[in-house]
């Protein structure tokens, strides 16, 4: 068989194949988060949030928001040195963020196996 047409038969079944991938998983809601990172950034999301005392405090001052605190639990680094700390039933992360105003910002989240609860914020200067 020449060169061409095994080319073609690879071309073929290659993007039949693509097709029943893509159709396999369009329209779910599939992630993949391979990372630690990723994943604990993940879990948080998709958890009911909740806001301490000392956290609903500090969002009322006006430097910081809640778009702030969900922009840092999506693109964050999670520092893993300080975190993963057994706080009560829960685990203490902390988070660095930024602010709209590219501020650097730290979060100290608690998560718990059904919520996670934001304990404390605070602004780090640059």
């Amino acid at each position: 068989m020449r060169l061409r047409y095994r080319f073609a038969y690879y071309l073929i079944g290659f993007t039949l194949g693509l097709f029943f991938v893509t159709a396999m998983f369009i329209g779910k809601d599939t992630r993949c988060n391979y990372f630690p990172n990723a994943r604990v950034l993940n879990d948080l999301r998709n958890k009911p949030f909740a806001y301490s005392d000392e956290a609903s405090r500090i969002l009322e001052q006006g430097w910081v928001d809640s778009t702030d605190i969900k922009n840092s639990l999506t693109y964050g680094d999670v520092d893993f040195d300080q975190s993963n700390v057994k706080v009560g039933s829960g685990k203490r992360y902390i988070i660095e963020g930024k602010t709209v105003k590219n501020q650097v910002i730290v979060l100290e989240v608690i998560n718990y196996s059904d919520k996670a609860v934001l304990k404390n914020i605070i602004r780090k200067s640059n």
